[in-house]
């Protein structure tokens, strides 16, 4: 029988405390999740450890002291942060193109003899239930001379053949569906509501035709992404239901691609997250391709012709999580990168060129970089790797030359946030729909996603758009469709 020595209870209680450990973490990780804040803000503390706060004006050396962590000194790269004064704007003034009706109010006494002076105007903003129409197309029949044949005008083009649907009715459905996060089934309510039963199968159909009017779009969007030289990409799940299996849904994903250059952007759905969907699309692509830490992506960085870069958000939100851990190292390191946007913030502000961003990130944020990864790598040593601090050092230490690449060029972008803004619609309407039907359902909701999130990034108003491509695509030469695109479009 085999006896257990000191030591071996010795090493029994340290792997059981680092276990305790890590299951705390995951629990106060849980509880956040559930319970806490969802914002990420950063507020130093200045009370115990005037280290931890953001003073753009301190001495030019930055330290961390931390128990059995010898002082190190730093570079400090002093920015200015211009405070501009906060004002009012007052009352919203309403739009001139709304309609408006006017309503006269006299005076209740006698104006007999008065003579008037001027009006005050005061207005209210109103609204109406939108409203459904017919529009009834009236034909005249003519009989020839001699009884040689009939004349009769001819009915202009619908969007979808023999569907009563109008431009106006479909684009509705879609902008309700997709921007609005409107579900067909509450769709239906409404226009029963409204005097009008409309089946389910009818609401999906006109969203497949309208789909299939706009294919050639799409496609055209789709090319003209996958020509930039700089793209984002991220991936987001989405529920879909599969015939073969019964009782529960296919895990499927949206691939995003987002050109925040030219602000377009294309969804791409794959029944997978591995790194198959992602080869094919991007076969052809060469440039800068900036992702957050997923794995997959690592194949692009040794393809000729492609730069991978990495999100310093991705690496924030791992300190953020790791403050009630370790909270000096995880605060420190928070700090370190709030300067690191603040000098992009003041870059923004001054509307500077991308030469002009690439010189003051040389002089301003290099430096602080440099530091930084000094000061992860030394401290790393004195942490437990598996947990949170250890981990997100761990995460930084081995990315940080892509995090910082983004310094190399005026064009890129710190952080992967315009994609994931991008994704944002199909989060909020998951959790209305749910789900995709089909997965041919999923690849028609990627094309109306890839559109409308074209026009938000143009701040163009998505219905005015889709009505007005309706109308027109039927009859639009295809070799002119680009012109119809959201970024390119006229009306």
């Amino acid at each position: 029988m085999q006896v257990a020595t000191t030591t071996d209870y010795k090493a029994l209680c340290e792997t059981l405390q680092l276990e305790n450990l890590q299951l705390k973490q995951q629990l106060d990780q849980l509880k956040k999740m559930i319970f806490g804040s969802k914002h990420e803000r950063f507020i130093p503390s200045t009370v115990n450890d005037p280290q931890l706060a953001l003073d753009i004006q301190a001495e030019s050396s930055a330290s961390c002291s931390i128990v059995e962590a010898k002082r190190v000194s730093y570079i400090k790269t002093n920015v200015t942060v211009e405070q501009k004064p906060l004002t009012h704007p007052g009352r919203m003034k309403l739009p001139e193109s709304l309609r408006r009706e006017e309503i006269i109010i006299e005076p209740t006494g006698d104006i007999t003899g008065c003579k008037k002076m001027g009006e005050e105007i005061t207005e209210v903003l109103e609204y109406n239930p939108g409203e459904l129409y017919v529009k009834q197309y009236k034909r005249f029949k003519y009989a020839k001379p001699d009884n040689s044949g009939v004349l009769i005008g001819e009915l202009p083009a619908r969007p979808i053949e023999k569907a009563m649907a109008g431009a106006g009715l479909l684009a509705q459905i879609v902008i309700d569906k997709y921007a609005d996060h409107l579900p067909l089934y509450r769709q239906m309510q409404r226009f029963e509501r409204s005097g009008i039963k409309l089946s389910y199968s009818t609401l999906t159909d006109w969203v497949s035709g309208t789909c299939k009017l706009i294919a050639p779009l799409f496609d055209a969007l789709k090319a003209e992404v996958l020509q930039s030289n700089y793209l984002h990409a991220d991936e987001t799940p989405i529920k879909v239901m599969d015939k073969d299996k019964k009782g529960e849904t296919h895990r499927g994903y949206y691939w995003v691609y987002q050109n925040s250059i030219n602000k377009i952007v294309f969804f791409d759905y794959q029944e997978g997250r591995g790194r198959d969907g992602p080869i094919e699309i991007l076969q052809n692509f060469r440039g800068h391709l900036q992702t957050d830490g997923y794995n997959v992506y690592d194949f692009f960085d040794k393809q000729t012709g492609i730069t991978l870069i990495h999100c310093m958000a991705h690496a924030r939100r791992m300190f953020n999580e790791a403050l009630e851990n370790d909270e000096a190292r995880a605060a420190y390191a928070m700090q370190q990168i709030q300067r690191l946007y603040a000098i992009e913030r003041n870059c923004k502000e001054q509307n500077l060129s991308f030469d002009e961003i690439k010189t003051v990130r040389q002089l301003e944020s290099v430096p602080i970089l440099l530091s930084l990864d000094k000061w992860m790598k030394e401290q790393y040593v004195h942490v437990t790797p598996k947990s949170t601090i250890g981990k997100a050092l761990a995460y930084s230490i081995e990315r940080w030359e892509k995090l910082s690449r983004y310094t190399e060029n005026g064009m890129l972008n710190i952080d992967n946030n315009p994609v994931e803004n991008s994704i944002r619609p199909v989060a909020l309407g998951r959790k209305n729909y749910l789900f995709a039907g089909s997965h041919e359902a999923a690849r028609r909701s990627g094309m109306l996603y890839s559109l409308l999130g074209t026009c938000k990034m143009h701040s163009i108003e998505p219905y005015t758009w889709l009505k007005n491509v309706l109308e027109k695509i039927a009859t639009h030469p295809i070799n002119k469709v680009r012109e119809l695109l959201p970024h390119r479009w006229c009306k």
